[in-house]
């Protein structure tokens, strides 16, 4: 069983969703014999490296609300993922561009490590505030997760994956994905957003039972490509 999994690394319902995921996998009996692949996507490519402003600012221009409501809005995104154990410090939390961050994950996935650099990333962008866009911030979460320094540093200074990431994001296209976290089962089934475990295990076992009487679509909280999250 083939699950593909399209996300971004500033997307705060993305590390959500693989929480939950990975909750409902450990009540799966068959979760080894799943195929899991991380696939790149970016909710805002426009951005720059580094800091892009205020946080809540660049949330209130994005869903048209004033300042108070965009602080309003994270800090209930930022309750619900401490119902999945989930720390959100969106104070010192960076919004930033995630192009190198995804080129890191695929060399990852060379491993069999993009789950971990998923992981980290994710804490580093939400839980520590760091800049997922920074050369040494990549690097140190590489080395972190057992990747060899040179390969990174040799990565990092050129265009090694980018075809990848750009092929994951016209897949998504393809597929007209425009929210994410998405979560694709042998190409069939769809579950969009942040849902519960029953509602994974449910598709999980439907899959595993090749029972495809009726698609399975099911979507729950998930940011969009316009930058807003609801």
């Amino acid at each position: 069983m083939k699950v593909e999994i399209w996300s971004d690394v500033v997307c705060p319902y993305c590390y959500m969703g693989k929480i939950i995921f990975e909750s409902a996998l450990k009540k799966f009996p068959q979760s080894n014999e799943l195929e899991i692949i991380w696939h790149s996507y970016q909710l805002d490519p426009s951005l720059n490296k580094g800091k892009n402003g205020d946080l809540y600012q660049y949330m209130a221009d994005m869903e048209g609300v004033s300042y108070e409501e965009a602080v309003a809005g994270q800090n209930e995104v930022a309750a619900k993922a401490r119902e999945s154990g989930l720390v959100y410090n969106f104070d010192k939390a960076i919004i930033t561009n995630t192009f190198d961050a995804h080129r890191l994950i695929h060399l990852a996935g060379k491993y069999k490590l993009a789950d971990l650099a998923e992981e980290q990333l994710f804490k580093a962008c939400f839980t520590e505030g760091l800049d997922i866009s920074n050369h040494d911030v990549l690097l140190n979460i590489g080395q972190q997760i057992g990747l060899d320094k040179n390969q990174i540093l040799q990565m990092l200074d050129s265009n090694e994956f980018a075809n990848d990431v750009h092929t994951d994001i016209e897949d998504a296209e393809n597929l007209n994905l425009y929210y994410v976290p998405f979560f694709l089962f042998d190409r069939k089934h769809i579950i969009t957003g942040v849902v519960s475990e029953d509602d994974f295990l449910k598709v999980l076992n439907k899959v595993f039972t090749k029972d495809d009487a009726d698609i399975e679509t099911i979507q729950g909280k998930s940011c969009s490509l316009d930058g807003t999250c609801n």
